[in-house]
């Protein structure tokens, strides 16, 4: 699949490298990797604010839709329209809908059906994949 911010590996390392991201970002976004819960920097963060892709930019979430879950990830109840596209993650055994950037195609997470009302879902997302932009 093709994305509107195609770049090479060495390209993502370099930008990544250039923004001072985490060093678990490349693992993440560019091979689906994902941190170990409670150790991402996003995780008890509830500024105002809005969450980015650390690759890309594109906005992904409002920090309004983000609510603690419990479980070690930043997870919110709702994207930006368009920004995550869904993609069946069948791997380790398990049959999940992986989360990734429409802009670029970064891995960010995963989404869930156990999330509070209104929307029923929990985007259980990776710091890693992530930029804060406070208001």
């Amino acid at each position: 699949m093709t994305y509107p911010v195609e770049k090479t590996d060495a390209e993502w390392r370099a930008l990544l490298a250039a923004k001072d991201a985490e060093p678990m970002a490349y693992f993440v976004t560019r091979q689906a990797a994902t941190e170990r819960p409670h150790t991402g920097k996003y995780d008890q963060v509830w500024a105002d604010g809005s969450y980015h892709c650390i690759c890309c930019g594109q906005q992904l979430f409002e920090s309004e839709t983000k609510f603690d879950a419990g479980c070690g990830w930043p997870s919110f109840n709702e994207s930006l329209a368009g920004a995550i596209e869904e993609k069946v993650d069948r791997a380790h055994g398990m049959i999940r809908v992986e989360t990734v950037c429409s802009g670029c195609g970064a891995h960010l997470g995963h989404v869930f059906e156990d999330g509070p009302a209104p929307t029923g879902l929990r985007y259980c997302m990776n710091s890693a994949a992530l930029d804060f932009k406070s208001r």
